[in-house]
């Protein structure tokens, strides 16, 4: 059995799962509404304060649904209670970031200023010049927003310029030495 897709998914107050036909499940909580149409061979069931997904046979397809389906289902849990943030540093000399209404401006060193509006339902902050905060409930938007705006600049090895998440490392090399 997979050990993930085993795992009941608790379902905490002020939230409510809703099960329609194809698997189409809504969850409703505090910070907003999710709605996903999960694989239709899954069976979901809502038990009390807890959902369980199980699989119809162990073939290999199933077997690797059966843990993707129960971590989906977990994320929009998670997501309608907490939201998920992810958090960007911009490193450079004159690199920065500011917020202009619904408008995410850039100064990456290009001649001109990258400009990138917000998507539905993401929330974007910048603390002080050099900190984007990317918010929202939906966990893969989030990570999606995030990872296009790092696009925009990635870090380089030599010197480490350029847009990076608060969390990763990067992996430095060492410049071109002179001739003796």
């Amino acid at each position: 059995m997979s050990r993930i897709g085993r795992m009941p998914i608790a379902i905490p107050a002020g939230v409510t799962v809703d099960i329609a036909e194809n698997n189409k499940v809504t969850v409703k909580g505090p910070k907003g509404t999710l709605e996903r149409v999960l694989p239709a061979e899954m069976e979901i069931k809502l038990e009390g304060a807890t959902v369980t997904v199980s699989r119809p046979n162990d073939l290999k397809k199933m077997k690797s649904l059966h843990g993707l389906t129960r971590t989906l289902l977990n994320n929009m849990v998670v997501g309608v209670t907490d939201g998920f943030e992810k958090k960007l540093e911009v490193n450079g000399v004159g690199y920065r970031a500011q917020k202009n209404g619904k408008t995410l401006v850039l100064s990456l060193g290009y001649s001109h200023p990258v400009e990138m509006t917000d998507p539905e339902g993401i929330e974007v902050t910048v603390d002080g010049q050099n900190i984007i905060v990317v918010k929202g409930i939906d966990k893969e938007k989030v990570g999606q927003y995030a990872a296009e705006i790092r696009s925009k600049r990635e870090p380089e090895p030599y010197k480490g310029k350029g847009i990076k998440y608060s969390d990763e490392v990067i992996r430095r090399k060492v410049g071109k030495t002179g001739k003796k």
